[in-house]
């Protein structure tokens, strides 16, 4: 028996549908690091990677390629944002954060939004075709392939403390959702609309940052004049 049969198997039924341990645990984690990322807290980071652990064990019961695709990228860049937040530094500025919340939240530059928009659209055509030319990776390659850049996408526009992160896992849901259900996961269906009200309110959160981080530079100048 595999270590991680314990983990896929079933934990209970509700309205028909088989919901296993691996799917219930690591959705339950992915919503207490979403809820500690809106919070800018550092431990947003060894929460979602070991949600990411073990629901790669959902997605290999529900032979979901792309899926597993899309934790593998989740450890990984768990792991990158982790050590960028801990350093109180936004990687590729070396600006310092604010203290103790992690990271300096702010909006992405136009230049930003393009390259991730850009990176998004390559790399969904790269992974999609990918998938099609070798149908054993996945069973519904092109939404697994949406998937698994825009998990990567979104990932690392937080892990850069960009409030476009928030917006990107919208698009990344309104696909995953329905995957979810179809593909035998529901649980994970189920926990995708908690995520997307749990998105909305750490958007509005990160964005209301972004106000408070400004606001100081914008009196300076004011305040020197009174002087």
């Amino acid at each position: 028996m595999s270590f991680i049969d314990p983990l896929n198997s079933e934990a209970f039924e509700v309205f028909g549908q088989h919901v296993i341990w691996s799917d219930m645990i690591g959705n339950l984690a992915g919503l207490a690091a979403l809820a500690l990322g809106w919070r800018r807290s550092v431990l947003t980071w060894p929460v979602q990677l070991l949600s990411g652990l073990i629901l790669l064990a959902a997605n290999y019961s529900a032979d979901l390629s792309g899926g597993m695709g899309k934790q593998l990228v989740v450890i990984v860049v768990a792991v990158w944002g982790w050590r960028s937040w801990r350093a109180g530094r936004r990687p590729g500025d070396g600006e310092a954060a604010a203290a103790g919340t992690g990271v300096r939240v702010r909006f992405a530059t136009w230049r930003e939004r393009a390259v991730l928009a850009a990176g998004a659209a390559v790399g969904t055509l790269a992974v999609g075709s990918l998938f099609s030319a070798y149908p054993d990776l996945s069973w519904n390659p092109w939404p697994d392939a949406y998937i698994f850049v825009g998990t990567l996408v979104a990932m690392v526009a937080q892990a850069r403390g960009l409030v476009e992160f928030w917006f990107a896992w919208i698009l990344v849901d309104l696909v995953g959702v329905p995957l979810n259900f179809d593909s035998g996961l529901p649980f994970s269906g189920l926990v995708y609309i908690v995520y997307f009200a749990l998105v909305l309110w750490g958007m509005r959160a990160w964005w209301l940052q972004t106000r408070t981080a400004q606001a100081p530079a914008t009196t300076a100048p004011a305040q020197g004049v009174a002087a």
